[in-house]
């Protein structure tokens, strides 16, 4: 095996090397020299475009018809984008590999899964009248300039706004270029513009000249990590300065006669001129190396390199790694690379092995991080196997090692030689791979259609698989050409047993593409009724959303519903929806009653529910004020009911009409006595005009409304008391029975402190036990006719009892009464 030493080439004080990554990358009648090209970040999708600016061949009316094509670096094409919207005047990509396409007239497509699906806003801001002259792009957004020299930035994709930046001047923009957001001081994106013989900086306040004298500058590129500016003047020089343009850091002398038709940054270390065929690269203090095609070749910058595209090969030109460096440069006694040696000559079966790990045995631990560490670095499986093989050998010999840094570079390298493969086409360097995450690794597997390798790298690393089941069923069912009922027991039986499964992105998909039964019949495998219901309900599937929301139990996502087909559905409409679904009337009535007491009226009459229509009015009525509204109300509740035969709604229609009587009742009251009846109940209307001496009207009252006569009884008994109109109690008295009986009066008076009087009901009581009478005695603080209760029923054990509670005469009678019922001796 050839020495990885042997594409590597020094510039200056450091090593650069060339690796090729495919060859017979493109058909040889592809005429690149006519393309636009854009290639994606880390590793990604190269766009082809044919430029409009320059003569083709004539290859038929096929050939003719305008698209982009969507490669990847081995030069499998992914996906063919027909285009008729217009001239493209930017065409990149994003940190996450969306295809961006800018028309002259500010329309920005963005395909966000290499498949033809895309979002597409405009610019704005005169991006229309004056036309999109070009664009730059960043990670996560892009700046366009116009004609007018106008700059429109836009900083995220996901919510695009399109943001109009400081105005610079209307000179001749002669070349230009930006600094990310990240890089800036403002934290807003640079535009650096080569104007006249100078540099201007436009952010969104200011266009500032840095007052440069050696323009016109026909190129200017920012390094990745926005710290160099590269120039390249009209006379064939390349100067390398700080991005804040204070220190000139290097200078090299193309001698070329015509201009490069790009520039380049190789990582943040050197800088790459492309001509037609010829590539040079500037590394720090003006070295220079030059390459040579024999076609056109175009620059894909990347973070940590430069890929070289022609026909023939996809290249990557980048940095030699430090650890690589120490490893393999020749000459090198590093201890990393005495260990490989080491190993070699183990699989010679030579003794010199053991000396060479005797030699760096002090130094052992380091050797077999760097060994791990260049292994990564390495794209040659060869050098890799040995790179390993030298870290696995030192680890034998070390006590303690921690190997979780050998294990997980074995992964990686696992999956970085799997996508890798030229039927991927995914030529990621080690840098790049921790940059873009496993994660997003896989998301660009599935936008290829590559789910057999996204599973099993999922799997392998112990990441999540869901979303790619959940992809390749959302392709299925936009592409399958099988019946619906075909389709969806494919998915299911596929997805049957996986964990995590969303079957509702997967019948959403089905319904973007206008298969609603089918969507339909996946949302049914969807446990998760918060997923189905929206989704339902935007296919209009309004009562099967109303059905699983019930059955879901949960009120929020029923009322959701409810919600949604009120506002859809016409009243009568609505209600006839939810007429059979008890769970779904009986929460909109709950929710009704305190926010739309309207609705619930609608609802009632809908429903021909007469008597909860009737008690709602009677409600609304109470809460009234005014007599008139309150006395409409409670006409409106009684005619409600005048046609119903429920005795129940009979019951309470004569009670409203009662309502109604009382209120007049009370109003006549109010005008001729004093105010403060209205709003009384019947029976507090009573007790108030025999509190206030109007005994005779109270009892017109209750003859008018026929009021039981116990009911009377208690009101007058309670309005006498609490008038202290004792004289009417005493008559009271007199009277044969009471229809509440005597023992309330007794209760009532001795409860407001007239014992005497109280006493006075007491020998009425005659329903009552002795005992009971003579209770009663003893709590009006009459002993003595205690005694005598229990005197008449011979009650020697009560007088006993009641001898500890007598005193003076009261106990001297008690006495003798307790001597004449003792027996004799």
């Amino acid at each position: 095996m050839a020495s990885p030493t042997v594409d590597w080439e020094r510039v200056g004080d450091r090593y650069y090397r060339k690796v090729k990554l495919y060859d017979a990358v493109f058909d040889q009648d592809l005429e690149l020299e006519n393309y636009v090209i854009a290639g994606a970040p880390y590793g990604g999708a190269i766009a082809l475009y044919r430029d409009e600016e320059k003569l083709h061949a004539y290859r038929g009316t096929q050939a003719a018809k305008s698209s982009i094509d969507i490669y990847s670096c081995a030069g499998k094409l992914i996906r063919r984008i027909n285009w008729d919207k217009g001239s493209i005047r930017g065409l990149g990509w994003s940190e996450d590999e969306r295809l961006l396409v800018i028309t002259e007239d500010g329309t920005v497509r963005c395909y966000y899964d290499l498949q033809g699906d895309f979002t597409q806003f405009t610019l704005g801001n005169g991006a229309e009248e004056h036309g999109v002259k070009a664009c730059r792009f960043w990670s996560s957004g892009f700046v366009a300039i116009l004609s007018n020299n106008h700059l429109i930035a836009v900083s995220h994709y996901s919510e695009p706004r399109p943001k109009l930046l400081a105005i610079p001047p209307e000179d001749q923009v002669h070349s230009w270029s930006l600094i990310p957001p990240a890089y800036t001081l403002s934290r807003s994106v640079e535009v650096l513009l080569a104007i006249g013989q100078s540099i201007y900086v436009v952010d969104a306040t200011e266009a500032e000249d840095r007052i440069l004298q050696n323009g016109p500058f026909k190129h200017v590129s920012v390094s990745p990590n926005g710290r160099f500016v590269t120039l390249y003047t009209e006379d064939g020089k390349v100067w390398v300065i700080s991005s804040d343009f204070q220190n000139k850091l290097s200078e090299y002398d193309s001698k070329a006669k015509t201009l490069p038709k790009d520039v380049q940054w190789c990582g943040n270390n050197s800088v790459v001129l492309a001509w037609e065929d010829e590539v040079h690269m500037v590394g720090p203090n003006g070295a220079a190396l030059k390459y040579f095609y024999d076609g056109w070749v175009h620059l894909l910058a990347d973070i940590d390199g430069v890929r070289l595209i022609t026909n023939d090969v996809c290249e990557f030109l980048q940095k030699v790694p430090d650890v690589t460096e120490e490893v393999f440069r020749l000459g090198s006694t590093s201890p990393a690379s005495v260990l490989l040696d080491a190993v070699g000559q183990l699989e010679k079966k030579s003794p010199k092995a053991d000396d060479n790990i005797q030699l760096i045995r002090s130094n052992l631990d380091e050797a077999v991080d760097t060994c791990v560490r260049a292994a990564g670095e390495e794209y040659s499986t060869h050098w890799q196997k040995q790179l390993l093989k030298a870290a696995s050998f030192g680890k034998s010999v070390l006590d303690i090692h921690n190997s979780d840094d050998f294990v997980e570079m074995c992964e990686t390298l696992r999956v970085l030689n799997a996508v890798r493969d030229y039927r991927i086409g995914l030529p990621l360097s080690y840098d790049q791979y921790l940059r873009i995450t496993p994660e997003r690794l896989i998301q660009r597997l599935m936008n290829r259609h590559e789910y057999l390798l996204a599973i099993r790298v999922s799997e392998y690393l112990c990441l999540p698989t869901d979303k790619i089941y959940v992809h390749w069923a959302s392709q299925k069912v936009r592409t399958s050409s099988s019946d619906e009922d075909t389709i969806c027991n494919q998915v299911v039986t596929k997805l049957n047993g996986k964990r995590g499964i969303s079957f509702e992105t997967i019948a959403r998909a089905a319904y973007d593409e206008g298969r609603g039964h089918l969507a339909t019949q996946l949302l049914n495998h969807e446990p998760r009724a918060g997923k189905q219901v929206p989704l339902l309900l935007s296919m209009e599937e309004d009562e099967i959303a109303l059905d699983k929301a019930v059955s879901s139990g949960d009120t929020d996502l029923i009322f959701f519903v409810l919600l949604h087909l009120k506002k859809k559905l016409p009243l009568a409409s609505f209600f006839r929806t939810i007429s059979n679904r008890p769970t779904a009337t009986a929460l909109l009535e709950s929710s009704a009653k305190s926010q739309s007491p309207d609705l619930l009226k609608d609802l009632y009459y809908q429903d021909d529910r007469r008597l909860d229509g009737s008690n709602l009015l009677l409600s609304e009525a109470l809460a009234q004020s005014d007599l008139q509204t309150k006395t409409d109300k409670l006409k409106l509740a009684s005619k409600l009911l005048s046609d119903s035969k429920d005795t129940t709604a009979l019951l309470h229609q004569k009670s409203q009409i009662e309502a109604q009587q009382l209120l007049r009742l009370q109003d006549a009251l109010d005008k001729d006595l004093e105010a403060g009846y209205t709003g009384l109940s019947l029976n507090a209307t009573m007790h108030r005009l025999i509190l206030n001496g109007y005994s005779k009207r109270a009892v017109k009252i209750q003859s008018d409304f026929r009021v039981p006569e116990k009911t009377w009884g208690w009101i007058r008994l309670r309005a006498l008391v609490a008038k202290r109109d004792w004289g009417e109690l005493e008559e009271s008295a007199k009277a044969r029975k009471s229809p509440i009986g005597w023992e309330p009066f007794f209760n009532e008076v001795l409860g407001a402190g007239n014992t005497k009087l109280a006493g006075v009901f007491v020998a009425k009581c005659t329903g009552l036990t002795a005992q009971e009478r003579s209770e009663m005695w003893v709590k009006c603080g009459m002993v003595g006719k205690a005694g005598e209760e229990l005197y008449k029923v011979k009650d020697l054990n009560g007088l006993e009892i009641l001898r500890s509670k007598a005193s003076g005469g009261a106990g001297v009678e008690i006495e003798r009464m307790i001597a004449q019922l003792r027996p004799r001796k």
